[in-house]
């Protein structure tokens, strides 16, 4: 990277704030190119002086496919985990806090900054944290090797999390039926369906853009999306691919600290893949289902852990060009009221 790209990063040159706003407002502009839920982006923040704190917004949970909320928390873990590694490259090393406020379910997290020094690797998390991307377009056939699979899961550092590949080919069987169930039980679910439709090309700052979905036709397994119209008999199959490596992130418990801290360990584990050349897409449908959610609980992962998110990875064609960002919302929009300016 040149000199006066890492200046540019550093700096916020590259779209963000200046250097002399609150770093707390520096800390959620990176946070907000977190991945969520059809890219809902439920979170709302309050900047206070060194205290940043995370807050649900309810108001974009999907109502049919995430009663509980677990989607809208593990998509705030992710901006969690965002914001704390922005503000460690920041120079502002945070004391993370969740569920500070047992009277307050909505108040997810507090980050308490402190003035430290940058990490030496400062610019090029900044520069990770901005070029994220889900690319749901194929991967190569090209097979993922089960030790750097291994590798890539024990990469993953967050409390009470585990996050276990599936290399056994009955458990791939198994993983890939209960997916195949899932997205059938939910595309005969006319409000599913609504639902989802109603994220796509949402608005000019949230939601899934058409043009970054894989074209019907000209199928190949992995083109498979929730988003993207198929013939009946082959809507639920063909999510998954031979080569595809699969990885379930659990947790011990099953509430919302452990969603939130899933959501930690999905955004720990995508910049790793990032740095290892690989593309990530997480398969959320069968944990939403309560049937297929609880079989992966107790056939694949024998009771051990509950999971929260199945996530597919593989190799992008090298050539292939970068897909342009998905639309976030303003930093404004976001911040509620209390929020320092300046």
């Amino acid at each position: 990277m040149s000199r006066t790209r890492e200046a540019d990063v550093a700096s916020g040159a590259t779209g963000f704030a200046r250097p002399d706003t609150a770093p707390g407002r520096r800390v959620v502009e990176y946070a907000l190119r977190a991945p969520s839920v059809h890219n809902t982006q439920p979170w709302l923040w309050r900047v206070r002086a060194d205290r940043v704190e995370l807050h649900a917004d309810r108001g974009r949970q999907l109502t049919v496919a995430d009663p509980s909320g677990r989607n809208l928390a593990i998509s705030c873990g992710a901006a969690l985990h965002q914001a704390g590694l922005a503000a460690q490259a920041l120079g502002w090393p945070a004391e993370v806090t969740r569920m500070p406020d047992p009277g307050n379910p909505d108040h997810l997290a507090t980050l308490q900054l402190r003035s430290g020094a940058r990490p030496p690797h400062a610019v090029e998390d900044l520069q990770a944290l901005q070029e994220r991307r889900t690319d749901r377009r194929r991967f190569t056939s090209w097979p993922i090797p089960p030790e750097r699979l291994a590798r890539l899961a024990a990469s993953v550092d967050v409390d009470h999390v585990s996050v276990v590949p599936v290399t056994a080919a009955p458990d791939r069987v198994r993983v890939e039926l209960l997916v195949s169930r899932a997205t059938t039980i939910e595309k005969a679910d006319r409000r599913f369906a609504s639902e989802q439709r109603s994220w796509l090309d949402h608005s000019d700052v949230d939601g899934i853009p058409s043009e970054l979905l894989p074209e019907p036709g000209a199928r190949t397994p992995s083109r498979v999306s929730r988003f993207v119209e198929e013939a009946p008999e082959e809507d639920a199959r063909g999510s998954i691919e031979n080569s595809d490596g699969l990885l379930i992130i659990g947790t011990e418990t099953d509430g919302p600290e452990a969603w939130l801290r899933a959501g930690e360990a999905l955004s720990q584990l995508w910049l790793h893949a990032m740095n290892d050349g690989l593309s990530v897409v997480p398969l959320s449908q069968v944990i939403e289902v309560d049937e297929t959610r609880a079989s992966l609980h107790h056939e694949v992962l024998g009771g051990l852990l509950h999971p929260q998110l199945l996530v597919r990875t593989g190799w992008q064609e090298i050539s292939r060009s970068s897909l342009p960002r998905t639309p976030r919302r303003p930093l404004d929009e976001v911040l509620l009221p209390g929020a320092r300016r300046h």
